[in-house]
Order: C-alpha cells, then structure tokens, then sequence
C-alpha cells in the first residue's frame, strides 16, 4: 500500500472511492434513494475544484496503483470550537480495505500536514451510526458535539470527536 499526495490526474479515481465507499459505509444508515442517485460525475466536478485550489489531498493506493481510499482536511470550518484549529473534512476508504491500517495512516497524514499549518487540535464530523466511530474512539477522539442533519429525507445524529496532540492540551 503506497499513501501520496493526490495530483490533477487523481480526480476521477478519488470521485469513485466517493460515491463506492457511501454506497457501501451507508448502506443500511441513509435511505437507498438517496445512495442510488450519487453521481461520479458530480464527483468528479467536486474533486477536480477541490484539487485545482491547491488543497492537499492524500491517496491511498493498492499494488496494482488503483486508489482505493482518500481524506483530507483544513481548517475547521465552523469557528465554534476553539480548541479544535482543523478539521478532517473526509476519510473514505472502500470496505474491502478497511481494518488494515490504512485508515490510520490516511489519518495520519491529514493530521500532520495540518500540524504542519499550525491548526492544532482536529475536529472530525462523523454519522453516529457509522461503523468507523469505534476507529474514532480507539485512535483517542473524543466526542465533543453532536447535531442532527437531514440526508436523503432521513433525520441522521452526526457527532464531532476531537482529537488533541500534545502541544495541544492545556
């Protein structure tokens, strides 16, 4: 398993890792119209924005050089939550590369390149009915918030677990 940093050309394979891995995660979480009519195209307009400003974006690959998992993050978006300067905007990783150390070391990289932009502490929005929460936990988040959101016409708890390094803790 090779972990870089995404390029231009990646787009298209971090769009498929988008909408696979939801298909997937969510399948009994979010209301099967809603993951039916996920979009790789739409996805692929996302992604292509997203890595055309500059964003860095870290990419899973297998031995055959397909990428099969992706996450990324910035600053924490909400400003509500002083303790937390960054945020893990995404972790996805398609399920049959789950449970392998993966994940983590995505993670990893999202977290020590925001370090490495000085935003300390890192927020990471999570479905609470997600089978990946108890990754969250076991890496040391702990939950700090939660709020209910609406996907797909179906009222879903998403809740915020903190993770704090050591120049972070007060």
């Amino acid at each position: 398993m090779k972990i870089r940093v995404a390029s231009a050309a990646d787009y298209a394979a971090i769009a498929k890792v988008h909408v696979d891995s939801w298909r997937e995660t969510y399948r009994e979480i979010v209301p099967q119209s809603y993951l039916d009519q996920l979009s790789y195209d739409e996805k692929v307009a996302l992604w292509q924005k997203i890595l055309a400003s500059g964003a860095k974006v870290f990419v899973a690959e297998n031995d055959q050089g397909q990428i099969v998992g992706f996450a990324n993050g910035g600053k924490e978006r909400t400003g509500d939550y002083s303790l937390y300067q960054g945020e893990v905007y995404a972790v996805y990783l398609l399920q049959s590369y789950q449970n392998k150390g993966i994940g983590k070391e995505l993670l990893q990289r999202v977290t020590a390149n925001l370090k490495k932009q000085k935003l300390n502490g890192v927020l990471i929005w999570v479905l609470a009915d997600n089978p990946s929460v108890g990754f969250y936990q076991a890496i040391g988040g702990e939950k700090v918030d939660e709020e209910e959101i609406n996907i797909g016409g179906k009222k879903l708890i998403e809740a915020a677990y903190g993770l704090m390094d050591d120049s972070s803790k007060s």
